[in-house]
């Protein structure tokens, strides 16, 4: 059910980890859990000056928790309806440098 009157009261704030860059070797920046204000009016471009803004104050509110439960925990206690996006590990298959050069390799040197 929506409000009329355009308070807020129905934003769904989402809670997720975020994944590393491309540009990251590491695991910089991942091991905090977000919990932010999805966007209840989209953006507007103003004319004049090409500013990029928005009605939602809560869209800038960025908190961050060591835990998803500390998050939950926090979404509950105040009210706020919350949507949570499990993390996803990208698993990365163990090459090593020699099966380059074995000789049942599945694809042969085209070089």
């Amino acid at each position: 059910m929506e409000t009329e009157s355009g308070d807020g009261a129905n934003m769904v704030a989402r809670i997720y980890r975020p994944a590393r860059t491309a540009m990251q070797s590491g695991k910089g920046n991942t091991r905090e859990w977000l919990f932010l204000y999805e966007a209840e009016d989209p953006k507007t471009v103003e004319p004049l000056m090409g500013y990029t803004s928005s009605r939602d104050m809560r869209s800038q509110i960025r908190l961050s928790f060591e835990t998803k439960e500390l998050a939950i925990e926090y979404a509950e206690r105040n009210g706020i309806p919350y949507r949570v996006e499990e993390q996803h590990i990208a698993g990365r298959p163990k090459v090593s440098y020699s099966d380059n050069f074995r000789y049942d390799r599945a694809q042969p040197w085209t070089h």
